[in-house]
């Protein structure tokens, strides 16, 4: 076993899973490498210090290039608003620091091409941290697809639905400006990303992009609330992708339908240790959608229990995520999805807004 240390850019929800997460993993996964929380960084000093203290990190600063030059600390966390993300990555990159951001990759799709290319020119880890799909019930459903388990797939629709919007008489907020903190920027990669794993390239979108709630009680609102996709995979398949901050009752609702030739597979993050199966065989009377509990023998449930059904959690997919990392830094070889997969995500969600504004269909590679 080797210690690493480790540095996060970011101490709030994100930064609090992923030092978490850090902790956690050697134990969990038995990793060769084995994450030392080194220094954690903030807007100030008093907010960095309580996070130290908190999470227990080494050191603390309110500088995050004295923490990416730091010599103790190895591999970075980007847990930053998507505006920082493209200085502190390229920063890192070139002191060849391995990097794990959080999505979406950039706030712009100008910084997202100049991180990815730059990812590949210096040849340095580098991962998106897009846990959702990382479930274990949701890596059998893409086991499920690479073996054909039910056909020729012949539609694809996601969802990544919540609430925390939904009441007009909120007061205004940082969610209501600016593009990355909309649907679009904040909710809508998810679906995308989980449409990517699961079937492929997208190659054109026609969409609906609006803002419900235009005014809130202290100012006007400047971005998304909800969009849907009409989606052409590369494949073939037809799709839809919808998202939505105003979806009333919905708390997580990151979910996806698949339809095949031979059956059809079903997943709701809210409840995220199962998966809905339908085989088309046998006598018709007896076909039904069957219940799948995650278990031991699905990908990346064993290290936490040893018993079927007893599940796993928000936190578990983080730990898996730095489990991955560590194993692509041990390695030396790329684990999914890189920064060109989060280019990827970013390059759809700029077709969407361009169709969303054109009225018509977008091909992804015109963005």
């Amino acid at each position: 076993m080797t210690s690493i240390g480790i540095g996060i850019i970011g101490g709030g929800y994100m930064g609090k899973a992923h030092a978490v997460a850090m902790l956690a993993v050697g134990a969990i996964f038995n990793t060769k490498l084995r994450p030392r929380l080194e220094m954690v960084a903030a807007t100030s000093k008093d907010t960095a210090e309580q996070y130290r203290t908190a999470y227990g990190f080494a050191r603390a600063t309110d500088d995050w290039q004295a923490l990416v030059a730091d010599p103790a600390v190895e591999a970075i966390v980007i847990a930053s608003p998507q505006n920082t993300h493209r200085a502190i990555a390229e920063a890192a990159l070139k002191l060849g620091k391995p990097v794990l951001c959080e999505k979406p990759i950039a706030d712009t799709i100008d910084d997202a091409r100049a991180m990815a290319a730059l990812a590949e020119e210096t040849g340095v880890t580098n991962m998106m941290g897009f846990n959702y799909i990382r479930t274990p019930a949701s890596q059998f459903a893409r086991q499920l697809l690479a073996e054909e388990s039910i056909g020729q797939i012949t539609w694809f629709r996601a969802e990544h639905t919540e609430d925390f919007q939904a009441d007009p008489t909120l007061p205004h907020n940082w969610r209501c400006s600016g593009i990355a903190n909309g649907n679009m920027g904040d909710l809508a990669p998810h679906p995308i990303n989980a449409a990517l794993a699961l079937m492929g390239p997208i190659e054109k979108v026609l969409a609906d992009v609006e803002c419900v709630h235009k005014v809130r009680p202290g100012g006007s609102v400047t971005n998304d609330d909800h969009a849907q996709i009409m989606c052409r995979f590369s494949n073939g398949v037809m799709g839809h992708i919808y998202s939505s901050r105003l979806a009333t009752g919905r708390k997580m609702g990151y979910a996806y339908e698949i339809h095949g030739t031979k059956g059809s597979i079903r997943f709701d993050q809210e409840d995220q240790n199962a998966i809905w199966l339908y085989r088309a065989d046998g006598p018709e009377a007896e076909r039904g959608f069957k219940k799948i509990l995650a278990g031991p023998e699905h990908p990346d449930y064993l290290p936490f229990c040893q018993g079927p059904g007893h599940g796993t959690g928000y936190q578990d997919t983080i730990i898996i995520e730095a489990k991955d990392f560590l194993e692509a830094i041990e390695t030396g070889k790329a684990v999914w999805p890189t920064f060109r997969d989060g280019l990827e995500v970013a390059e759809v969600v700029d077709a969407v807004l361009l169709s969303a504004g054109s009225g018509h269909w977008t091909e992804v590679r015109q963005v």
